[in-house]
């Protein structure tokens, strides 16, 4: 796995652009990893916090990556500020851990753990941050219920739209 560390000034995008903070990187540095602009990233902020997250196109050619308000205000920077920081593939593809819950019901519904296999990553994703922000176990069982039986039905609508 190729590393880049980097210091840079923190960026934000124009308001019709969403205003995000961000970092950038160049299609060099992108164009180094197996799976270029759709690596997944650990990008690590002054030595201590890693985040997980995406690449996003700029619009001139360059990638950024956002930086939240809450990791601003965590490292007490802000628009114009000098960091360091390291990038690199995250050796998770998800980038998200998979929760217990959802670990437990793909272990035990084979039909289930088909569908979630079957579906993008970005999907992936959706499904574990909708359930981690439930309280319930029972409400994120019925909610992984729901959002497979919606992805199945969506790829069901994909195929006889495709036939």
């Amino acid at each position: 796995m190729t590393a880049f560390t980097f210091t840079q000034r923190i960026e934000q995008l124009p308001d019709r652009q969403g205003a995000y903070h961000y970092l950038r990187l160049t299609p060099d540095t992108v164009n180094q990893w197996e799976n270029k602009k759709k690596t997944r990233i650990l990008l690590t902020i002054e030595g201590s916090m890693e985040i997980h997250c995406g690449l996003n196109h700029i619009g001139d050619g360059d990638f950024f990556l956002i930086l939240s308000g809450k990791v601003l205000k965590a490292h007490g920077v802000s628009l114009g500020d000098e960091i360091s920081f390291r990038v690199e593939p995250d050796p998770n593809p998800l980038g998200v851990e998979i929760p217990e819950v959802l670990d437990a019901y793909l272990s035990q519904v084979e039909e289930g753990k088909a569908i979630f296999e079957s579906v993008t990553d970005g999907k992936k994703r959706n499904l574990i941050h909708t359930i981690n922000r439930i309280k319930s176990v029972d409400k994120q069982v019925e909610t992984i219920e729901k959002m497979l039986s919606e992805f199945q039905a969506q790829a069901n609508r994909k195929a006889r739209k495709a036939s």
